[in-house]
């Protein structure tokens, strides 16, 4: 699979088939990460990945309404970070961006193996942090929901709910050419 292939291929799942995760897909996707850009190569990422099963239990409180599907997934990182171990250059703090980052090539990389990595914003950072034992000095990034897409074939109604990428913006909305307002 290409990088686009992958960029293509992930999608949001909510539907997730649990599956065991095993330390290698944690070191590949781990790898990842580790080779994504950051400011002077400071690496302000940090990762939690959690698989068993007490304390995925224990993070089911976390998740806001909604996100009950999460109770699913065979895997959740938390990802976190702080300012003070990136760069912050006059008014520009790069540690959500390289973070970001490292996320997102994680979440590629889970794209090519073949599973569903979904990350969300409706969590309470505090009770992460607390069943986790992440210090308060980081700030919780997102959790990533990890597991495998289910097979839909036999629920067409939930399958094309699921399967439908939700509407991308035309990017003549937001690519300018040497200036702002400028358009492709």
């Amino acid at each position: 699979m290409t990088v686009l292939e992958a960029i293509h291929n992930r999608k949001a799942y909510r539907k997730l088939e649990r599956i065991d995760i095993g330390d290698e897909l944690i070191e590949q996707l781990a790898e990842a990460a580790q080779l994504a850009p950051s400011c002077f190569n400071k690496q302000p990422w940090k990762y939690v990945f959690v698989k068993d099963a007490k304390q995925l239990e224990e993070l089911k409180d976390a998740y806001s309404a909604g996100n009950e599907w999460c109770y699913d997934a065979s895997m959740v990182i938390a990802v976190f970070s702080r300012k003070e171990d990136d760069c912050v250059i006059r008014d520009r703090e790069y540690y959500l961006f390289d973070t970001g980052i490292s996320a997102g090539f994680l979440m590629l990389r889970a794209t090519e193996l073949g599973y569903v990595a979904h990350p969300i914003a409706g969590y309470s950072p505090k009770k992460v942090r607390n069943a986790l034992g992440i210090p308060e000095i980081y700030d919780v990034v997102t959790l990533i929901c990890v597991g495998k897409k289910v097979d839909l074939s036999h629920d067409p109604e939930v399958r094309e709910q699921e399967e439908t990428r939700a509407p991308r913006k035309d990017f003549r909305e937001f690519v300018f050419v040497d200036r702002y307002g400028q358009g492709v």
